[in-house]
């Protein structure tokens, strides 16, 4: 069993800002704001971070910057690595290249590794339950994000490992309280860069035992993440920056990913996320996760 279990509950992706120049360096004031807003628990350098538009350098000094606004400034360090599937050569990943590369880096990783199965942008590669299972033997894997969908992974997983040897995440918070009732132990989502207050909300609520507030929340969620994830993550910038007071133009992600200029779609994810403002400006300072 790895020294650290991935901690449970809720997780987020936080977004890369850039400055709106020819050169688009990211915007480190910016970059502070927005962190500290966000909740204990941070992704740095993911897919809504833009990771494949970061150099070394700069991946190096989010985690430095993330660690100091932690109050850790003895050293910069991540507690995890996020690992997705490798996909480049997808036509030749079979299970067994798959697991080859997940345990070659496990024995040289210094840090725990978590799994990133997300179909969507490594070419289709959908890692099974029987790839999981043999990976969750892994000492130095500690669990998986699933942007899948994958309910009954989550299921297979947790009747297979606790939660502090292999942990099984829900990639969008749409379907947490789903994932949680099967025994996942929380969700690193998205929506947390606009609502984090509301994600942890329906996490305590549900293992609080209050159930029918926890359901009715993450309806209300569930409709909002819809509209939400249609954005892309230009969108996600978007609209943070716009009920966060961002600078203009900060919202625009690296090239070559497109500028979110369609009005009509502006208006109708505005209009979508609006629901739960009131609600997330209420809990705010209320709500916590440890």
């Amino acid at each position: 069993m790895a020294e650290m279990s991935y901690p449970q509950g809720i997780h987020v992706p936080c977004l890369t800002w850039f400055r709106d120049n020819v050169d688009q360096e990211i915007d480190w004031n910016l970059q502070k704001l927005h962190i500290e807003f966000l909740i204990k628990s941070v992704v740095i350098a993911g897919t809504n971070g833009e990771a494949v538009s970061l150099t070394r350098d700069e991946k190096c000094q989010l985690v430095k910057i993330t660690r100091e606004i932690a109050k850790d400034v003895e050293k910069a360090g991540a507690d995890y690595v996020l690992v997705l599937t490798p996909s480049y050569f997808h036509f030749a990943m079979d299970t067994k290249a798959i697991i080859d590369f997940f345990e070659e880096l496990a024995r040289s990783s210094p840090l725990p590794i978590l799994i990133y199965n997300f179909p969507g942008v490594s070419a289709g590669l959908d890692l099974g339950s029987d790839v999981l299972d043999h990976l969750g033997q892994n000492p130095n894997i500690v669990g998986v994000k699933l942007t899948c969908g994958g309910i009954a992974k989550v299921a297979r997983i947790s009747a297979s490992y606790p939660p502090e040897q292999f942990a099984a995440l829900a990639g969008q918070s749409d379907w947490l309280i789903p994932a949680l009732s099967v025994g996942g132990t929380g969700a690193i989502t998205g929506v947390a860069n606009v609502y984090p207050k509301v994600c942890i909300q329906i996490y305590n609520l549900y293992t609080s035992g209050q159930l029918k507030e926890a359901e009715a929340l993450q309806r209300r969620l569930a409709r909002m993440e819809w509209g939400f994830a249609k954005g892309g993550i230009n969108g996600t910038k978007w609209v943070v920056a716009q009920l966060k007071g961002y600078p203009s133009g900060s919202w625009h992600c690296r090239r070559p990913y497109p500028k979110f200029h369609d009005e009509q779609q502006q208006s109708w994810i505005l209009k979508v996320v609006e629901p739960l403002k009131e609600l997330e400006d209420s809990l705010s300072g209320s709500v916590n996760q440890e």
